[in-house]
Order: structure tokens, then C-alpha cells, then sequence
């Protein structure tokens, strides 16, 4: 599958205006634990050059394995409202992480994640509990049609705001990065 990823990932500081609101009209979708083990290449590596554009993660969540690769498009303040997202289902995971070291690529951290899910409207809306980083909200399009990403990033933005969730943290880097990298991270407030 190739799509184009359109999400936010925000720390807020209350979480319950948004349990509140997907409990009202939202649709429970899954709980989960993810082990997401990202990879780069010996001969080309990711997270040499900044901002970072390419991840490439191996996922097991709780038996159903997939690979994922992700081109983020970034604006010229260094920000990011999308990526191109390669995904498909894996088999065979020990399979994979042989090939991939037959291929000279190396594991360059784990995130060890618990996700709760709900479909609101046109998002998936997930709550995050992140080992050694702590709670997230990320807030993905779903939907059919082709917005554009930075519109619909500050629909999903306001849509937290208005629930009055007070302190609400945006970064632009992903949960492998702030694992990697923590005093590199910068935290907007909205």
C-alpha cells in the first residue's frame, strides 16, 4: 500500500475533555502493544542528516507484523504535515529482520508502544503510552478524500483545542526521534 499520511502527534496535558468527546462520538477501534523497531541502512544512514525524511520500521503488534517506510515532505521551517507511506503485512518477521541484516541494515532503536484507537469522523484518533517518553495523542486522516495536509493538521490542532485540554505540545519528529536524539526535540505550544 502507498498513501499519504496526514496526522499531528501533540502531549496534552488533560486527557479527559478527549476521552469525554470520543466516548460521545467516537468508535472504539483497538488496544494494542506495538514493538516498532526502526532500521537504517549501513552505507546510508537515515538519521545523519536533519531533519530527518526516512524511517523504516519493522511493527509487532501482538502477532500482526507489518513493515512500513515513510518519506516525510518537509516545509522550509522545518516542519511537517504529511509523508508518503509505503505499508504491507508481514509473514514472516524473524524472516525479515535476517533479510534485513543480510542487507546491511541495522536496528537503530525500539519503541515500545501501548495504543488505544478510536475513529472520530474522518480520523483515527490514538492515545499513546510511550515507554521512557510518556503520553501522546496522535490524530491521523482517514478519510477519502485528498486534503490538503497543512489544512487539515490545523483542523485536528483546533479540534484539541476547543475541547479545552489545556497545555497542548506539538513536535514534527516522531517518537523514534525523541527516543534518539531527546535534547534535539523542540516542543511548540499551542
Amino acid at each position: 500500500m502507498i498513501d499519504k499520511e496526514i496526522e499531528i502527534q501533540v502531549r496534552i496535558e488533560n486527557i479527559q475533555p478527549l476521552l469525554d468527546k470520543l466516548k460521545q462520538g467516537g468508535k472504539f477501534k483497538y488496544q494494542t502493544r506495538q514493538l516498532d523497531e526502526y532500521y537504517t541502512p549501513t552505507d546510508r544512514d537515515f538519521t545523519a542528516v536533519r531533519p530527518i525524511a526516512e524511517w523504516l520500521r519493522l511493527r509487532d503488534a501482538e502477532g500482526k507484523c507489518s513493515i512500513n517506510y515513510k518519506y516525510w515532505h518537509y516545509e522550509a521551517d522545518g516542519r511537517s504535515n504529511y509523508c508518503d507511506e509505503h505499508e504491507s503485512a508481514v509473514e514472516d518477521m524473524p524472516a525479515m529482520v535476517n533479510l534485513f541484516n543480510a542487507l546491511q541494515f541495522h536496528k537503530i532503536v525500539t519503541v515500545d508502544k501501548i495504543r488505544r484507537a478510536w475513529q472520530y469522523q474522518d480520523w483515527e484518533i490514538a492515545i499513546d503510552k510511550i515507554k521512557d517518553l510518556g503520553d501522546f495523542v496522535e490524530i491521523e486522516y482517514k478519510g477519502s478524500k485528498n486534503p490538503d495536509p497543512k489544512q487539515e493538521t490545523d483542523v485536528m490542532v483546533k479540534f484539541i483545542k476547543d475541547l479545552g485540554c489545556g497545555k497542548i505540545e506539538r513536535n514534527y519528529l516522531g517518537y523514534p526521534f525523541q527516543l534518539m536524539f531527546p535534547d534535539e526535540v523542540e516542543w511548540e505550544t499551542m
